[in-house]
């Protein structure tokens, strides 16, 4: 019985190890799986060559790939280069402007029929009828701007001009030639020059005029102005008694805002015309005020609606002794009540 068991064990070994092949034999058919997979013939496949060197390009494993979004945006406008501060000052001295335009379009590297000009002071291609000035200043539109450039005197403006800001600079005089045949300026601010005389017909043959801040100068006598004035700032000058004409704002229908803070002035410029909103004449020497110098003492009835901001703070004046100087006020003067 012993004999019959382990001859049928052994006959089970036997078959099992037939059926398992060799290593050897696994390996030739390894091998030849693999060399049947990869055996590719390249003239079947769709791409064309080119097609794969081209994704082999841009398709470097190796290489870093760039995340969108992480590129600098493309600039389209163009800035011209500002000329130097000697460069500008040189032209407003009698050198040619067509050559200079020139020069700083080849500077630039813009053609000089491109049109393109900044917007910081200086374009690469200024109009001629622009002048140098604007090779100095900053034109836009029509507005001027000339701030702290070392001027002593007011430049060349260009004739479209509508407002000038020279404020900060050394101009010590408004010459009449200054803002000839300006027909369209509007405001002119000089504020913080050093201006002593202004020419008596220098301001006032402008048809447009309706802002003039002359605040930190040294001027004694305020010029004559065109009726069209909104807005006038004198302040911080040296004025006084005789600095401003008899009925000097009298024609002015339009004017809101008179600033003579600071002039050693000692009484009130009458007649202020109705349309006038605000009056500031602190730090001065006014010393007295009548009753008609706001108010109608003829007509009880009159109110001056408009006049609402009056500033006399700071005067040798007792507002308390003119009471009936603002009864047609909406409100009584700001200084000393007692």
């Amino acid at each position: 019985m012993k004999t019959l068991v382990h001859l049928v064990l052994g006959l089970f070994v036997l078959k099992a190890a037939v059926a398992v092949p060799s290593r050897h034999a696994r390996q030739v058919e390894l091998d030849t799986y693999d060399s049947a997979s990869y055996d590719i013939d390249l003239e079947n496949l769709n791409l064309e060559t080119q097609d794969i060197y081209d994704y082999g390009d841009i398709l470097t494993i190796d290489e870093p790939q760039i995340e969108i979004g992480t590129l600098a945006p493309l600039v389209d406008s163009y800035l011209a280069p500002t000329a130097s501060l000697e460069e500008a000052e040189e032209l407003l001295q009698g050198r040619p402007f067509s050559a200079s335009a020139t020069s700083a379009s080849a500077t630039s590297g813009i053609p000089e029929d491109s049109g393109d000009s900044g917007i910081s002071g200086v374009s690469a291609d200024i109009e001629p009828d622009r002048g140098p000035t604007c090779l100095l200043c900053t034109c836009l539109g029509g507005s001027v701007y000339c701030d702290d450039l070392r001027l002593e005197s007011v430049p060349p403006l260009p004739k479209e001009t509508t407002h000038f800001y020279a404020r900060y600079n050394r101009i010590k005089k408004i010459n009449k030639s200054d803002f000839a045949q300006m027909n369209k300026l509007k405001k002119i601010d000089v504020t913080g020059n050093q201006i002593l005389a202004i020419d008596e017909d220098a301001l006032f043959g402008l048809p447009a005029l309706e802002e003039l801040v002359l605040r930190e100068n040294n001027v004694a006598q305020l010029p004559a102005l065109p009726t069209s004035m909104v807005l006038i700032d004198a302040s911080h000058n040296r004025l006084g008694s005789r600095g401003i004409q008899n009925e000097a704002f009298k024609d002015m229908h339009n004017l809101m805002y008179l600033y003579l803070t600071d002039n050693n002035i000692a009484h009130i410029p009458v007649p202020l015309p109705d349309s006038l909103r605000s009056l500031h004449l602190q730090n001065n020497n006014i010393q007295m005020m009548h009753e008609d110098t706001f108010c109608n003492m003829k007509d009880f009835n009159y109110i001056r609606n408009a006049l609402e901001d009056i500033r006399l703070d700071a005067n040798p004046i007792n507002l308390s002794k003119t009471p009936q100087a603002y009864v047609c006020l909406p409100r009584v003067p700001i200084g000393n009540l007692v």
